[in-house]
């Protein structure tokens, strides 16, 4: 993995300043911290950090084509480059490297922009045509590469991470309330948006084209996830089970191609399992790395341990404590130049840190939850449907009884449970959806936020994403419904930047075999029944594997990589969190009411309500703001 940015003055006749563009360039050393490059051509410049991973010698950034009228900066895998290159160089085209970018560049030369439907691969890359004083910026099918970009007063710019754009002079800091809003109701910022007012994310899936004579900026999207309602089945249960396998053993195999050492990161779940099962197959004793916890209902390692047993895999396992995890979250904040909200950043950057000591490369289970409903969000609103029949008068009481339950600071523990299902009743299933996937609610963010703050947003609709999401398809089934969004805005912008920002934090590259886009294609256009059977999720991925795993694997419950949130804030971090939230430090800030923050401590602190996820949502927001928006 890598580390790339650009820069397309406004000013024809204007020499791109060397210094802002290696200032921009070395914000990102930690996603390639083995060779750095620059390429400057008047008023358009070009950077790249590298990682080595393929075509150690000469593969370095930026790269031209033959006569050097086409230039690239890029950031991924290209997993198809071999054929691609065979194909370019049959058609006459000369290479000066061994590396997936240069194929990008020819194949650029000879297909246009349409070049974007023949990459297999995970990547964000910039070609700057010479010829046509144009840029493409291309971000690949389901954003595992990330893509930020402004236009400011003076120029185009664009970077793998926001970080690097606030170095160019003229992009501000200054905080989208509207973005500030959607962190607090899904925990995460949403695609195109992000936390600053001056930048935008280009979606995955999406390509720009940049003019810099005129200024122009076109953005197409050249892919989608191709869900459809409730397909016919036209296959056997056998038939799709034996593809499946087919698929994603292909899928693995393209991703083990590597010049360095290379292993699987291993939680102990389903979707990680199957990895490891199908690459034991294809290579040589293989690596692999688990984080354990002291705290048991949030510990994975015993299932991990079981998974490397049965493929006898070399099996790596560091055990952490709560406080060893929590003291490195200022640490942590240094990457994420964005908020997010999702608490397992923590574990994936620790898990991150172990594996790189021994391997560059990792595979990961990304993406089996959204492709076969495997969060119980998914069994949720199977049943909410028949809770919402009940009479509203039973309904408040059972709210009523809900709310004298013990509450547990137990991972994913009874009340818990019972008090976020409640959390969906009486809205349309996709608002539920999102409830219980992320933190405030409507009526929770008008007590939080200041009348002024609330004031500007309150006509802006925090769940405008998921309402453009839907209309963009014919979807009419629930759980198709909430698998597109789950796919849209969970997966793409909280789980696949976590583990980008966790591992680029660290220096290791993560592949998701799940995510190529043929696997991805074939699970979208399952019928739903072989992804959500009754009340049993990942139904067919179970039913394919059920021969291979063993079947503590596949029965055991979904967990999550969770760390005991409710715990920490109430306890070790307590200091921390009284600090950030301190009612003096929030009255001053202006963002938010600090009587209502104080009753979320309050009723936390004492047992009354388990409002971890607001908090945590609250404490990463305003760590955030201390070290990127000050």
């Amino acid at each position: 993995m890598c580390g790339i940015c650009g820069i397309a003055s406004f000013k024809s006749n204007d020499t791109i300043d060397e210094r802002i563009l290696t200032s921009m360039t070395e914000s990102m050393t930690h996603r390639g911290p083995d060779d750095k490059g620059w390429f400057i051509d008047g008023a358009v410049g070009l950077g790249h950090t590298r990682l080595s991973i393929i075509d150690l010698s000469t593969g370095k950034q930026p790269i031209h084509n033959e006569d050097s009228s086409l230039w690239i900066t890029c950031n991924g895998e290209i997993y198809n480059y071999q054929s691609l290159r065979q194909e370019l160089k049959e058609k006459g085209h000369h290479f000066y490297t061994d590396s997936d970018t240069e194929t990008l560049v020819h194949l650029y030369e000879e297909y246009g922009e349409d070049m974007l439907q023949r990459i297999n691969g995970m990547f964000a890359f910039c070609i700057w045509d010479r010829a046509k004083k144009e840029m493409l910026l291309a971000r690949d099918r389901m954003g595992q590469k990330p893509l930020y970009y402004s236009i400011s007063t003076d120029a185009f710019v664009f970077a793998s991470e926001a970080k690097a754009l606030l170095k160019f002079p003229s992009v501000s800091r200054e905080i989208d309330l509207s973005s500030l809003s959607k962190y607090l109701t899904y925990e995460y910022i949403p695609a195109p948006h992000t936390i600053f007012r001056d930048i935008s994310k280009l979606q995955p899936g999406c390509c720009i084209k940049y003019n810099v004579l005129i200024r122009e900026i076109n953005i197409n999207k050249y892919w989608d996830i191709p869900l459809s309602d409730d397909s016919i089945a036209i296959k056997t249960e056998e038939e799709y089970a034996e593809e499946l396998v087919g698929l994603l053993r292909e899928s693995i195999k393209l991703r083990l191609r590597s010049d360095v050492p290379l292993g699987v990161l291993l939680s102990g779940g389903i979707d990680s399992s199957l990895i490891v099962a199908l690459a034991a197959e294809q290579t040589s004793k293989i690596q692999t790395f688990t984080i354990g916890l002291t705290e048991r209902s949030f510990d994975e390692s015993v299932y991990a341990n079981k998974v490397s047993e049965t493929f006898n895999t070399e099996h790596n396992t560091e055990m952490l404590d709560a406080t060893k995890l929590y003291t490195l979250l200022p640490e942590v904040m240094n990457y994420l130049d964005e908020p997010l909200g999702d608490a397992s950043v923590i574990p994936t950057y620790l898990l991150s840190r172990f594996a790189v000591k021994k391997v560059k490369v990792a595979l990961g289970g990304e993406g089996g939850d959204e492709l076969f409903a495997g969060y119980p969000t998914y069994q949720a609103m199977k049943l909410i449907k028949y809770y919402n029949i009940f009479p509203k008068e039973l309904r408040v009481l059972i709210q009523k009884a809900a709310a004298l339950l013990p509450v547990s600071h137990k991972n994913i523990s009874f009340d818990f449970k019972i008090k976020q299902f409640l959390r969906g009743s009486g809205v349309s299933p996709e608002i539920a959806f999102i409830l219980w996937m992320g933190s405030f609610s409507e009526i929770e963010k008008k007590q939080l936020l200041s009348p002024a703050v609330w004031d500007s947003i309150k006509d802006k609709y925090a769940y405008e994403d998921v309402l453009n999401y839907l209309m963009q398809t014919n979807l009419q089934k629930n759980i198709e419904r909430a698998l597109y969004l789950s796919a849209k805005l969970y997966l793409q912008d909280d789980i696949l930047v976590k583990v980008d920002r966790a591992s680029m934090a660290n220096s290791l590259e993560v592949r998701s075999p799940l995510l190529d886009y043929r696997f991805v294609e074939f699970a979208s256009k399952l019928p739903t029944v072989y992804k959500l059977s009754r009340l049993k999720t990942k139904y067919l991925l179970k039913r394919a594997f059920g021969k291979i795993l063993p079947k503590e694997i596949l029965a055991r419950r979904k967990k999550g990589f969770g760390i005991p949130v409710a715990t920490w804030i109430s306890g070790g971090m307590k200091d921390i969190l009284m600090d950030y939230l301190d009612p003096s430090r929030i009255r001053k800030e202006g963002y938010f009411n600090p009587d209502y923050i104080q009753q979320l401590i309050d009723e936390h602190m004492f047992r009354k309500k388990d409002n971890r996820k607001l908090l945590w949502t609250l404490m990463v927001f305003q760590m955030w703001k201390e070290k990127w928006a000050s």
